[in-house]
């Protein structure tokens, strides 16, 4: 079995690998709770060591209000898949400008969650062989699949990823509330994103965590 450190580096060389011609477009994919944050930042680390200019963004940047997020019901899986991520907002001012064709100047934010208020920042400007390391779910969706060079997906047992969540919540949610999101909302919502898109089968790196 892989050490942390070898998989990371494995991952760091096969961006290396890549020369696209425009920003390498890197998505760290996986269900709620299975750390892509984590790897994301450790792979960014490792980029910027070796002399690369490294973007770092999240999904959870590019939801849309809570009002539209929730209008199925809070614990509504299909909501949850549907009405949550702001795709076309995340290719228009992120994923495109770094893609082919692209002029290179991006923005990595268009929400803000905690104020749940839209946001405009202004242009970032990246370099050719810059890298976007993007974590977030379902980024492997027919709306985003073909904007990446490399997909990484993080596989993980679901009760695994629950019981993660309630230590990482306990300060602001009982275990009683954390456990209906995750078994009512987010694991329903990951089983129907697998069942249409089969994301551990499509990606280019799997990771167990």
């Amino acid at each position: 079995m892989s050490t942390r450190d070898e998989v990371v580096a494995r991952l760091a060389a096969a961006v290396g690998s890549i020369d696209a011609g425009h920003p390498t477009r890197v998505a760290i994919d996986g269900p709620p709770a299975a750390g892509k944050t984590t790897l994301a930042d450790e792979l960014a680390a490792v980029l910027r060591a070796q002399g690369r200019e490294v973007i770092r963004a999240s999904i959870d940047d590019f939801l849309f209000p809570r009002a539209r997020r929730y209008r199925r019901g809070e614990f509504s899986a299909e909501g949850c898949y549907f009405d949550t991520h702001d795709h076309q907002s995340l290719n228009r001012v992120l994923l495109d400008p770094l893609g082919p064709g692209g002029d290179r100047r991006f923005q990595v934010a268009v929400y803000d969650p905690q104020a749940d208020i839209v946001l405009s920042p202004p242009r970032n400007s990246a370099s050719v062989d810059a890298v976007l390391v993007f974590d977030g779910v379902f980024l492997q969706r027919p709306e985003l699949f073909d904007r990446w060079e490399l997909r990484v997906f993080l596989s993980v047992a679901f009760d695994k990823t629950v019981d993660r969540a309630v230590l990482r919540e306990q300060a602001i949610s009982s275990r009683a509330q954390v456990e209906r999101r995750w078994r009512e909302r987010y694991i329903p919502a990951q089983r129907l994103y697998f069942a249409r898109v089969a994301p551990a089968e499509r990606a280019d790196f799997v990771v167990e965590t």
